[in-house]
């Protein structure tokens, strides 16, 4: 699953692969957003974390889940 997360003040967008469902990432977002959790942390497909402080959130696009194009309809 493809997120792409908007920082405030920050010139580039965080765009990272997650292995998470998108209800569980909305989730995260929404803990974030209303204040049970200070930051949004997420985990990218290579056991990456990225950690956002909540007040600094601009914006999170959830996309579809990515599959795995193998062979010549890959190029």
């Amino acid at each position: 699953m493809e997120v792409k997360i908007g920082v405030q003040h920050a010139p580039r967008e965080i765009v990272l692969e997650s292995g998470q469902t998108a209800d569980e990432i909305e989730r995260s977002v929404a803990e974030a957003l209303t204040g049970k959790s200070q930051l949004l942390s997420l985990v990218d497909e290579n056991g990456r974390r990225v950690v956002v402080p909540a007040d600094r959130l601009a914006y999170v696009d959830i996309g579809e889940p990515s599959t795995r194009k193998v062979g010549f309809g890959a190029l």
